[in-house]
């Protein structure tokens, strides 16, 4: 991978878990979310596009604060507590699934001419899946640090992995520090 212009990807990390099994969701979500913001960290040191995607949770406004608000409980407050977006990061909210469906996104990775999408965020069977699908149709690279990456079933978790790997040639990393030394340094 030559001439790589990364962004980094969060996924729906701003959450309420108000869903059938939200509960178990939320510890693994717990587990990724240091990981995810060490890499944030790195990304926003080397001043590189940290951009948040989530859920609008009926609101329907880009307003993080509102959707903070409104998702913050016993569940959620351990994420929020390691990982927030920040004045510099980007945030966008989607009305299903995938990240590029019905929002911004595509039009703002090719205003900052980004070509890799290193994706985190949960769940990784669904959004993230359905957002890597929509990213290898547009032709992005993918990155996925599997460290970064939860689902509420583990076996669900492998087989989304394994899908963005044989299916979307997504370049699997085992953590953080393997992004690190081979595309962001």
């Amino acid at each position: 991978m030559k001439d790589i212009r990364p962004a980094l990807i969060i996924i729906d990390m701003i959450n309420n878990f108000d869903f059938t099994h939200g509960s178990i969701l939320a510890k693994k979500a717990q587990q990724i979310a240091r990981p995810i913001k060490s890499l944030k960290g790195q990304f926003n040191e080397r001043k590189l596009p940290v951009i948040f995607i989530n859920d609008h949770y009926n609101l329907w406004q880009a307003d993080f604060d509102k959707i903070i608000k409104l998702c913050r409980n016993k569940y959620s407050q351990p994420i929020f507590e390691q990982l927030l977006p920040e004045e510099n990061d980007f945030f966008l909210i989607k009305p299903k699934h995938s990240a590029f469906y019905g929002t911004a996104l595509n039009t703002l990775l090719h205003q900052l001419k980004v070509n890799t999408l290193i994706l985190t965020g949960i769940a990784g069977n669904i959004c993230v899946l359905f957002t890597a699908n929509d990213a290898y149709m547009r032709e992005y690279q993918l990155l996925i640090p599997s460290n970064c990456l939860a689902s509420a079933d583990d076996e669900d978790n492998l087989y989304a992995l394994t899908m963005m790997k044989n299916v979307l040639k997504a370049k699997i990393e085992g953590s953080t520090h393997e992004i690190y030394q081979h595309y962001i340094i």
